[in-house]
């Protein structure tokens, strides 16, 4: 039976741990900054701030300019995965935003078009009573 010096279990214990905190802050350092995805979020969220947006669907738009705010927040803290996560969800807030004004837009227009069509039929019918 082979006995364990306490010694060499120490330095293989401190020798691992000192392996782990090197691999972890490897994988930190290279992490790029996500300069790309930052610059596609704030182009959404500056494309989807528009009036009918605002008006339409102000609650979705300002979610997605809170996260982008969070998104350069993390950039400052030099948390390149969170700025990236938030810069994405921005971008995606941001389409949810245009896509929920278009549809809201739409859906009024439609009632719009059937109220006209309405008058028109009723005005049609009184005209052939007569």
């Amino acid at each position: 039976m082979k006995m364990t010096n306490p010694q060499s279990t120490r330095n293989g214990l401190a020798t691992l741990v000192l392996a782990a905190a090197l691999v972890a802050a490897s994988g930190c350092a290279s992490t790029p900054k996500p300069t790309e995805k930052m610059a596609v979020a704030e182009a959404s969220v500056q494309r989807a701030n528009t009036g009918t947006t605002s008006e339409n669907a102000g609650r979705e738009l300002q979610i997605a300019i809170a996260k982008l705010e969070s998104a350069k927040q993390a950039i400052a803290r030099e948390d390149y995965i969170e700025a990236a996560r938030y810069a994405e969800q921005a971008e995606i807030d941001a389409q949810v935003a245009e896509l929920h004004a278009q549809s809201t837009q739409s859906r009024k227009a439609a009632q719009e078009s059937q109220g006209a069509a309405r008058a028109l039929h009723e005005e049609i019918n009184r005209k052939t009573v007569r």
